[in-house]
C-alpha cells in the first residue's frame, strides 16, 4: 500500500507521550475507513490539530483532530465533574410567594416525582442530567488518566466502547433550557431566586458538551489497542459490502465479515453487521409506538396547575398559548418547536425515509442523509417540556396558595422522545446509499478540511 509524506511535529519535551504521536506518525501506511453512513471505503488522510477528515460521498465525518486530545479531554472532564458536583451540592432555585415561599436542589427535580407517582419520568430525569453525565466523565477521566501515564487501566476497552453509547442521552444543555423556560413561565407570579447550584449546572453543560467534542476517539482507540491491518485485499473508492466488509461503528476499524454472523471488531469487540438487522421494520415498530402514545401525550395535561385553590390542567398546547398570552412569544416558540414541531417533524421525516428507502438512488441519497442527521439531532430537544415539568413540580409546592403537580401526559411525552430517539438510531442510513451508484469515478481518499469552530 502507499504511504503518505509525514512530517515531524514540534512540541513540548514535557508533552506525553500519547499526545506527541498521532496514529499518522506512528503507522508508515494507509488507514482505512468504511463510512457509518454510506458504507464507502476511503484511506485517511494525514491530519494536523483542528483538520477533520470527512467522506467523499456523503461528507459525514469519520475523524476529528484535536491538539493534544488526551490533555485537553481530561482537563475538561475533571472541570466539568467538579462543576457536577458543585451543582448536586448546593441549593438550585427558591421561589416565594405572599410569605410562603419553598427552595430545591437540583436532585429534587426527579425525586419530588416519585411522591406524584411518576417513578419512570423520576428516573429518566435523574439518569440524564445527573448519572450518566457522571458515569461518561469518570470514564472519560479513567481513559485519559492511562493514556498519559502510558499504562492502560483496567477495563479500558469496554469504556471507550461504552462512551458513543451514552452520549446522545446526556441531556443537560436541554435541562438547562427547561430550567430557563420554568423561570419565565413563574416569574410574574412569585420572587425567583438562584442558587449556585444553577450557574454550576450552566457552566456544567458547556463543559460537558466540550468535553465531548474534545474526545477524539480515533487517537484514543489507536493509542489503547494500536490498529491492525485491513483485511487483506480491501480496495478504497467502493462500497464495504460488496467486499465482504464493514466499519466498526464505535472505534471505525474495517474488519472482515465472516459468512457464519456473530461477528465482532477485533480492536474494540462492538459487534458488526453489514446492514443493522431488521433496521426497517424496528425503525417501523418504534415510529408506530411513538405515534400511539404522542395521543395522550396531547390529550391528556402534561401538568395542574392551582392557584388559590382553583385548579387548572395544562396540556402542551394549552402552555404554549398560555406563554403566548403572557406576552412570551420567543419561549412560546420554543415550546411549540420542541413539543410539537419536532416530534411530529421527526416521525414523518422518519416514516418517509423508511417508505422511500427502495427508490432511492446517488443523486437523492445525499439530501435524503441529512434529512436523517437533521432528524437524529433534534430529536432528544423534545425533553425540554418534560424537565419543565419536573422542574415547577419540585419548585412550586405551596399547597392551596400555588402548586403544581405532573399530569398523566408527561411520562406519555417521554416515552415519544425515548421511542423517536431509538428509531433513529435503528435506522441504517447506509441503507440509503445502497442503490447502484451512478457517478462514474470517486476519489479514494477522505476529504480533509479543517473544523468548524
Amino acid at each position: 500500500m502507499p504511504h503518505y509524506p509525514l512530517k515531524k511535529r514540534h512540541l513540548p519535551v514535557n508533552t506525553p507521550l500519547v499526545d506527541r504521536l498521532p496514529p499518522e506518525l506512528r503507522v508508515q501506511r494507509r488507514r482505512l475507513r468504511a463510512c457509518h453512513e454510506c458504507d464507502w471505503v476511503s484511506a485517511l488522510p494525514p491530519l494536523k490539530s483542528g483538520e477533520k477528515a470527512s467522506c467523499p460521498r456523503c461528507s459525514h465525518v469519520l475523524v476529528k483532530r484535536n491538539r493534544f486530545p488526551a490533555q485537553r479531554s481530561m482537563a475538561l472532564a475533571l472541570a466539568s465533574l467538579i462543576a457536577l458536583l458543585i451543582a448536586v451540592s448546593f441549593p438550585f432555585i427558591s421561589f416565594n410567594v405572599g410569605g410562603v415561599g419553598n427552595r430545591i436542589e437540583l436532585s429534587q427535580t426527579a425525586t419530588t416525582l416519585i411522591a406524584f407517582h411518576q417513578p419512570i419520568v423520576a428516573i429518566a430525569v435523574i439518569m440524564t442530567i445527573i448519572v450518566l453525565p457522571a458515569v461518561y466523565l469518570v470514564g472519560v477521566i479513567w481513559l485519559q488518566y492511562g493514556l498519559l501515564r502510558g499504562k492502560h487501566m483496567s477495563f479500558s476497552r469496554d469504556i471507550a466502547r461504552s462512551l458513543a453509547h451514552l452520549t446522545p442521552w446526556m441531556m443537560a444543555d436541554v435541562f438547562i433550557i427547561g430550567a430557563l423556560v420554568s423561570l419565565i413561565k413563574i416569574a410574574g407570579m412569585a420572587h425567583i431566586e438562584l442558587g449556585i447550584s444553577f450557574w454550576s449546572f450552566c457552566i456544567f453543560a458547556v463543559l460537558l458538551l466540550k468535553t465531548s467534542q474534545s474526545l477524539d476517539a480515533d487517537w484514543m482507540w489507536f493509542s489503547l489497542e494500536g490498529e491492525p491491518l485491513a483485511p487483506e485485499g480491501t480496495k478504497t473508492g467502493t462500497t464495504g459490502a460488496s467486499q465482504g466488509v464493514t466499519g466498526c461503528p464505535t472505534c471505525g476499524l474495517v474488519n472482515r465479515l465472516s459468512p457464519q454472523g456473530q461477528n465482532r471488531c477485533i480492536r474494540c469487540h462492538e459487534k458488526l453487521h453489514q446492514r443493522l438487522p431488521h433496521s426497517l421494520q424496528r425503525t417501523w415498530a418504534l415510529l408506530f409506538a411513538a405515534t400511539i402514545m404522542y395521543i395522550p401525550a396531547n390529550v391528556y395535561p402534561i401538568m395542574t396547575t392551582t392557584s388559590l385553590g382553583h385548579t387548572t390542567p395544562s396540556t402542551i398546547i394549552g402552555g404554549v398559548v398560555q406563554l403566548l398570552q403572557m406576552g412570551s412569544w420567543p419561549v412560546a416558540a420554543v415550546i411549540f418547536i420542541a413539543s410539537v414541531i419536532v416530534p411530529v417533524g421527526k416521525l414523518v421525516a422518519l416514516a418517509w425515509l423508511c417508505l422511500v428507502i427502495k427508490r432511492s438512488n446517488e443523486l437523492n441519497a445525499q439530501s435524503r442523509t441529512k434529512l436523517y442527521r437533521l432528524t437524529e439531532f433534534i430529536g432528544r430537544w423534545s425533553m425540554v417540556d418534560v424537565f419543565v415539568v419536573a422542574i415547577l413540580v419540585a419548585l412550586i409546592r405551596a399547597g392551596s396558595l400555588m402548586s403544581i403537580t405532573p399530569g398523566p401526559a408527561a411520562l406519555a411525552f417521554g416515552a415519544v422522545v425515548v421511542f423517536t430517539m431509538l428509531a433513529a438510531i435503528t435506522f441504517d442510513p447506509r441503507l440509503i446509499w445502497d442503490a447502484p451508484p451512478t457517478c462514474s469515478t470517486r476519489r479514494e481518499t477522505a476529504t480533509k478540511e479543517p473544523v468548524d469552530g
